[in-house]
C-alpha cells in the first residue's frame, strides 16, 4: 500500500491539525508563531519535526524520551535565507552549489543556498514495508539563475513505526545544458552527551583536526594548546569528557571509514549507559565525513559524522582541493543517510 497526500500551505495554522494517522503513526501539521510550517510525525517510539517549506530541515528529534537535537538559542524557527539566523535544528541539508564555511576569497553564503530553501511544494507519502507502517515528507526545489545554474532538488525523510531512525535522503538533478558543481553535506546536529564516546573504524591517519579557521572561530590559548595536541594525536578525543575545551569547537575531518559488507560505513555516539546515536551511509556516495564539537552557555553539539561529498572549508579551497563534484547535463545524484537512536538492546545487537 502506498499513497500520496499533497501538502498545501493553508494546511498550516497554530491550532494543530491531524492530516493522517494509522496504527503506529500520526502525522500533525501546525505553524510556529513565526509563521514557519511545520509536520510532526510521531510513531511509536518518538517524534520529528520537519519543516516542508524552510530547506525540510528536520527542526527537532525525540525518542525513547532522548532528544537527539544539539542544545542551541532558538524558541523557535525563524524564517531566514541564511542557517545562521535559525541555527537550532537537528538537521539540514547543506549545499548544494557552495558548502561549508566561507573562506577569504569565497562569496556564498554559510553552508550554501540549500539550508532555508523556500520549497515549491511538499507531500505526505504513507505506507508500509517490512517494519511496518511508514510515512515520508517529499520536497521539491527548482533552483534557476538567468546565465546561472538550474537544477532541482528533491529532499525526504521517512520514519517506519516501530523505528527510532529516520532514512534522510537527497536526490539533485542538473537541468542546465552544462555540467554543475556539486557540493552536499547531510549536516546533522546531534545534542552534546557528557561522557559520550565516538565509535567508528577509520584507518591509520583517517582523521586529522581542521587547521583553517573560520571567522566566527574566536581561539583562546587554551584551545590553541589542546589543538596542537589533537593536531598530532586525535585520536586522543575520544570520549566527551572535558568541555571546557570544546570552545571554540573543534572540528575533525574523516577519510577511508571502513565498511560493513554491504559497503555501508557507521559512526556511533555511544552513551554512558549503553544507548547510543547512530549514522549510516554509504562511502560511495558521501567520500567525506567530518566531525563537529562544540561545547558553551549557549550551543552544545556533538556532530560526530556529518557525511558530505567534501571537506566544509568553503567553495574556493575546496575546489583546490578537487572535492567539488561536476554533475552533467540532465544528470541525477541520490545520497540517503539512515540515522537516529539505537536502545542499549539495539545497539548490542547491531
Amino acid at each position: 500500500m502506498r499513497g500520496e497526500i499533497e501538502l498545501r500551505r493553508d494546511d498550516f495554522r497554530e491550532a494543530p491539525r491531524t492530516l493522517y494517522r494509522t496504527d503506529g503513526l500520526t502525522v500533525t501539521a501546525f505553524a510556529y508563531p513565526s509563521g514557519v510550517e511545520a509536520l510532526k510525525l510521531e510513531n511509536r517510539r518518538g517524534h520529528l519535526v520537519v519543516l516542508p517549506y524552510l530547506g525540510q530541515m528536520i527542526w527537532a528529534a525525540e525518542f525513547d524520551g532522548r532528544d537527539l537535537t544539539m542544545k542551541h538559542m532558538f524558541r523557535q524557527p525563524k524564517r531566514a535565507a541564511s542557517i545562521i539566523d535559525t541555527y537550532g535544528c537537528f538537521m539540514f541539508h547543506s549545499g548544494l552549489l557552495r558548502n561549508g564555511c566561507p573562506g577569504p576569497d569565497d562569496t556564498h553564503a554559510l553552508h550554501g543556498e540549500m539550508p532555508c530553501a523556500p520549497m515549491d511544494r511538499a507531500s505526505l507519502v504513507v505506507g508500509t514495508d517490512a517494519r511496518g507502517a511508514t510515512v515520508e515528507v517529499t520536497g521539491e526545489y527548482e533552483y534557476v539563475q538567468g546565465f546561472g545554474s538550474h537544477y532541482v532538488a528533491r529532499p525526504s525523510v521517512r520514519l517506519a513505526e516501530h523505528d527510532a531512525r529516520m532514512t534522510i535522503a537527497m536526490e539533485v538533478t542538473n537541468l542546465g545544458g552544462a555540467p554543475m558543481d556539486l557540493m552536499y553535506m547531510a549536516h546533522l546536529n546531534y545534542a552534546y552527551v557528557p561522557g559520550g564516546r565516538f565509535v567508528q573504524s577509520l584507518p591509520p591517519g583517517g582523521m586529522r583536526l581542521r587547521d583553517s579557521v573560520p571567522a566566527h572561530v574566536k581561539p583562546t590559548a587554551a584551545w590553541r594548546d589542546y589543538t596542537a595536541t589533537l593536531a598530532r594525536e586525535p585520536a586522543r578525543l575520544v570520549t566527551l569528557d572535558t568541555p571546557a575545551l570544546y570552545d571554540p569547537e573543534i572540528v575533525f575531518f574523516m577519510n577511508g571509514v571502513e565498511t560493513d559488507a554491504d559497503g555501508v560505513a557507521h559512526f556511533r555516539l555511544a552513551h554512558p549507559d549503553g544507548g547510543a546515536f547512530h549514522t549510516a551511509y554509504r562511502p560511495a556516495q558521501f567520500p567525506h565525513a567530518t566531525r563537529w564539537v562544540l561545547h558553551n552557555a549557549d550551543q552544545q553539539v556533538a556532530a560526530f559524522a556529518l557525511p558530505s561529498t567534501c571537506e566544509p572549508e568553503g567553495y574556493e579551497a575546496e575546489r583546490r582541493k578537487g572535492h567539488v563534484a561536476a554533475l552533467a547535463p540532465h544528470a541525477s545524484r541520490r545520497f540517503e543517510v539512515v540515522t537516529g537512536y539505537l536502545s542499549a538492546a539495539e545497539a548490542r545487537d547491531a
